[in-house]
């Protein structure tokens, strides 16, 4: 599954960076067996081309905040607008239009549900049909890593070369306090996750030494992680579909761990509600979304119901406005 413009090469470096972001380039040209200028100049095309983003993004569960999935149901010729509204707020992400552009789907946080702004202003506009919030209560697959780890690029032992020690997959005890230095860094590696040392030093007025320790300290503690938007097209992938299911409470957790095996899913998490978990799932094309669900889903013991959604556009992504990849 690539494109012709990619080879083997490329979709290995982006495997590289979805296990370590911030891996050095001499590290994956070891790994993969090429030269050090080699990843360098691929990386570089990759982006400039706008293939590929490396963002630096918050486990916001970690800061004691909830994660909700907002669909939203307006008017057809509200829906662009709104859309872009949304966009430009710093509380979302993953903002998509679909169901023939009447629907847009969303990722918010707050605090608490009272917290919200957005979940409080949306049901005030007037162009707002619909607006249904179902919190994200855990995560199966796509938070750290993405479909392109599911391409098989690098071999397992070439994964655990590159690896870094794992975060607990379990919100602590007590959530993280930031400080200013903390949210600086953070806001920083959110518009370039492999912006250099001496970069992000000389940006916030900290040394060396204590940017490169807080940065391994925010990563240790699950505050940070690293995610590749990869765009699909370069992967061979040019169709994305929203899948909410609903699965009987007995089955949940087999069902979404069956899920997160699947190549073709790039996102799952259960979620509240009769609808009880959420895909984000990634096909060459249209053909290639009917088999999956006859024969991949509808095979699932416990799936009692499927709504199934393509994306029409993206306006946003995990981090950036219009992302190259809508979260693959």
């Amino acid at each position: 599954m690539q494109s012709d413009s990619t080879d083997l090469i490329d979709v290995q470096i982006m495997h590289a960076l979805n296990v370590d972001g911030r891996v050095a380039f001499s590290r994956v040209a070891q790994v993969i067996g090429v030269s050090d200028q080699t990843v360098a100049r691929r990386y570089s095309r990759l982006r400039s081309s706008n293939a590929l983003r490396l963002w630096g993004l918050v486990d916001r569960s970690r800061l004691g905040q909830v994660e909700w999935l907002v669909r939203i149901r307006c008017t057809p010729d509200s829906a662009p607008a709104i859309a872009r509204s949304l966009a430009r707020r710093s509380d979302t992400s993953w903002i998509s239009r679909t169901s023939g552009g009447t629907e847009l789907v969303c990722v918010t946080a707050a605090s608490t549900p009272e917290d919200s702004l957005l979940l409080r202003e949306l049901p005030r506009t007037a162009r707002v049909l619909d607006v249904t919030a179902h919190c994200l209560l855990h995560v199966y697959f796509g938070r750290t890593t993405g479909v392109v780890t599911k391409l098989s690029a690098l071999t397992p032992e070439q994964e655990a070369r590159l690896s870094v020690p794992a975060t607990s997959t379990t919100a602590p005890a007590q959530s993280v306090d930031l400080d200013d230095l903390d949210r600086h860094l953070l806001a920083l590696l959110r518009e370039d996750g492999r912006a250099a040392i001496a970069q992000l030093a000389a940006e916030t007025g900290a040394s060396r030494s204590t940017v490169h320790r807080r940065i391994a300290e925010l990563r240790g503690a699950g505050v940070l992680y690293f995610h590749l938007d990869a765009k699909r097209s370069v992967l061979g992938l040019g169709v994305r579909t929203l899948l909410w299911l609903s699965v009987k409470p007995a089955h949940l957790e087999r069902v979404g761990l069956a899920l997160a095996r699947h190549p073709e899913v790039a996102f799952v998490a259960a979620t509240s509600g009769p609808r009880n978990l959420h895909v984000s799932l990634v096909t060459r094309d249209i053909p290639a979304l009917h088999t999956y669900l006859n024969t991949r889903i509808a095979t699932l013991r416990g799936v009692q119901s499927i709504d199934s959604a393509p994306v029409l556009q993206t306006f946003k992504g995990a981090a950036g406005l219009h992302g190259p990849a809508a979260d693959t």
